[in-house]
């Protein structure tokens, strides 16, 4: 693309400071560039027309972790890194809310559940941890997080009795965004999409950034862009596609809340009087490992099976919408904020905890510039 000089001036020239991606961690990390270096030139440099991996993708769940995921996160990380990493959730999602506020979120706190299948011990494991977890986490919320109640949700195919979170939320992921990218525009902070970042070198003064539509300098580079991050040669995050479907409007759907399952590799929840399911990656762990934004009929009808024979069994629906994110994961879970070069950063990895700690890992990545 030969671009002409005004817009080599307007948009390209002078530019103090370069984010790659208009997710939640781009634009977060925007804004506070903008709060400490109120005169700074920020450009935001997005591949996709819409911000392209998980931002504008995900089910909107304000969580931290259910009760098997935390168990399941003691299998590779220690007592205490379990329980940083839920603080920074905790802390990212107070952030966010505060951000935003809470009407602008449309953020309600119905509270989040854990169904377990008949089979296995995995009920009898997280009945049995729960108390420890809860001692854990008491210095974070000054009460216990995690019980069990019976769920009156007409769900089959599961234990009559549920974990249940008083703490977590829903969001309207939708309504997130435009608060977000209205917030960092007001500011005067350009947004160019469909521009996707190849390449940089970088030299005593500034960075050279080679796109697929144009090149040019900025004085820094601040990465932001999760489960897109090796292309730009950012080791120990892979992606994980996640595959998401939503039903046409159920008369009388009772279901409200958030809802996991098989160690949070299924999620659902309510929406418009319709369901949101979403998950099913470790069916095809290897094949799910991939920055493609299609969906594959091995996962989609296992969503659908699950919605006739454990959801709502009984229930007609027609399913309006199916599609995938990119999420950026590994087997530590502790987000990537890493300067790698003079005038490089990143913050990378949110290991599917996007909405909860999007806002701090932002943050704290616009904070490592001196």
């Amino acid at each position: 693309m030969n671009l002409s000089y005004w817009e080599y001036k307007s948009w390209l020239t002078n530019v103090d400071y370069t984010v790659v991606g208009s997710g939640i961690v781009g634009l977060n990390c925007a804004l506070q560039l903008k709060r400490r270096f109120p005169k700074a030139k920020i450009l935001i440099l997005e591949k996709g027309m819409l911000p392209q991996g998980a931002s504008t993708k995900n089910a909107g769940f304000a969580c931290f972790g259910s009760l098997s995921e935390l168990l399941s996160d003691l299998n590779s990380h220690t007592e205490e890194e379990v329980v940083n990493l839920v603080k920074k959730r905790v802390d990212g999602l107070c952030l966010l809310r505060s951000t935003i506020g809470d009407s602008g979120l449309d953020y309600q706190a119905l509270g989040g559940y854990e169904l377990f299948p008949e089979e296995g011990n995995l009920f009898e494991k997280c009945q049995s941890k729960m108390p420890e977890i809860n001692r854990w986490l008491k210095p974070i919320f000054e009460a216990d997080v995690f019980s069990f109640k019976t769920h009156d949700f007409g769900f089959q195919k599961v234990r009559d009795r549920c974990g249940f979170n008083q703490f977590e939320g829903q969001i309207d992921t939708g309504k997130m965004m435009e608060a977000l990218l209205q917030k960092v525009q007001t500011l005067g902070i350009k947004i160019l999409n469909q521009v996707d970042v190849e390449t940089y070198s970088e030299d005593q003064n500034s960075v050279k950034i080679e796109t697929n539509a144009f090149a040019f300098s900025s004085a820094n580079l601040l990465i932001a862009t999760n489960g897109f991050a090796s292309a730009l040669g950012i080791s120990n995050v892979q992606p994980a596609r996640n595959q998401v479907l939503v039903t046409k409007p159920i008369k009388d759907l009772q279901i409200k809340g958030t809802f996991h399952l098989e160690e949070g590799y299924y999620y659902f929840r309510n929406i418009d009087q319709r369901i949101l399911l979403g998950g099913g990656r470790h069916l095809d762990l290897k094949g799910e490992t991939t920055t493609e934004l299609n969906s594959t009929p091995l996962v989609q009808e296992a969503l659908e099976t699950l919605l006739k024979q454990t959801i709502i069994p009984g229930v007609n629906f027609e399913i309006e919408y199916r599609w995938s994110g990119i999420l950026g994961v590994h087997t530590q879970k502790k987000p990537i904020l890493k300067q790698l070069g003079p005038r490089v950063f990143c913050g990378v990895r949110l290991g599917g905890m996007g909405v909860a700690i999007g806002s701090l890992v932002g943050k704290d990545l616009a904070d490592m510039i001196d």
